[in-house]
């Protein structure tokens, strides 16, 4: 038993040393475009072809068929020789590259996901089997994106429970699997039944994923001067104008003719969306979108007068 914490850092001592070379050929990069003068906007580039991190052009990594990977896993686990190690991880660094196009659109650095995912590489390489004849990159994807995850949840300023997390990626799985079956967005009703989870769950798990919106964001902007998320936020002094603008609005929803206030009640107090509105009623989405939009300008023009 003391030998496990000895074996455990030699394991870690080796992702630390594949690491640092990995770090080193990209510092090479960057201090290379630093001396040309090349803008940060363009150390990173998309085209058709390749990808360029860090000044890494994608169409000059190595790619390995099955037979050399194969080849080089003997010698890794049998003569445990380090080139073989070395080569296995530089000719999977495109795999890495494309897990993290995934991740795009959540303001990290591409070079933070980058390293995160060589990590993942590193482990699917120490873990992979031989035996269980499957490809290396359908064992490596789910344990970079893992990596990924684990990283972008402990570097996340709003902390998730793991629990909650999970009911999230499920029920956004299950969203889209149902859309594609059903030509519609599901609601949340069939979410959580397809789930066995209560439907206050799958609400809270989703909105715990939402990322944090800034208070100075614009929602609304019709030419004139933009409305703000801090300008819908209540305000325990405007109380009484609340209270006449509660009844404006009343006596306008009075207005209405009653597939009017149906679709609006339905809309904004049921937040049923367009398409479960269209369902109910028995018309087009397209039919409700114009209904409601006629309402809600009948009774902004009934408020204003």
């Amino acid at each position: 038993m003391k030998a496990e914490p000895l074996l455990i850092s030699l394991n870690w001592q080796r992702y630390l040393d594949v690491f640092a070379e990995i770090n080193a050929r990209i510092k090479i990069h960057l201090e290379g475009i630093i001396n040309s003068n090349v803008s940060p906007w363009e150390v990173i580039t998309v085209t058709r072809n390749k990808v360029e991190i860090c000044g890494v052009d994608t169409a000059k990594l190595p790619v390995l068929t099955n037979a050399e990977m194969r080849e080089l896993f003997i010698k890794l686990q049998t003569l445990h020789e380090r080139s073989a190690r070395e080569k296995l991880v530089n000719g999977n660094l495109r795999l890495v590259l494309s897990v993290i196009q995934r991740f795009n659109n959540r303001g990290e650095f591409v070079d933070d996901l980058f390293q995160v995912g060589c990590i993942g590489l590193m482990k699917a390489i120490d873990n992979f089997d031989l035996g269980q004849n499957v490809k290396f990159s359908t064992y490596a994807v789910p344990m970079i994106i893992g990596e990924i995850r684990r990283y972008l949840r402990d570097n996340n300023p709003i902390r998730v429970s793991r629990s909650l997390r999970d009911i999230a990626y499920k029920a956004l799985q299950v969203r889209d699997s149902l859309t594609n079956q059903n030509s519609r967005e599901p609601t949340i009703y069939e979410i959580s039944e397809a789930l066995n989870v209560p439907k206050e769950d799958v609400v809270f798990a989703l909105d715990a994923i939402q990322d944090p919106v800034s208070l100075f964001e614009p929602i609304y902007h019709d030419g004139g001067d933009p409305i703000y998320v801090m300008d819908q936020i209540s305000d325990d002094r405007n109380k009484d104008v609340s209270w006449i603008e509660g009844i404006a609005l009343r006596e306008a929803m009075h207005k209405l003719n009653t597939r009017e206030k149906m679709i609006l009640s339905m809309r904004f107090f049921d937040g049923k969306t367009q398409m479960e509105v269209a369902d109910e009623i028995g018309i087009s989405q397209a039919q409700v979108s114009r209904l409601e939009k006629s309402a809600i300008s009948q009774m902004q023009k009934y408020v204003k007068n």
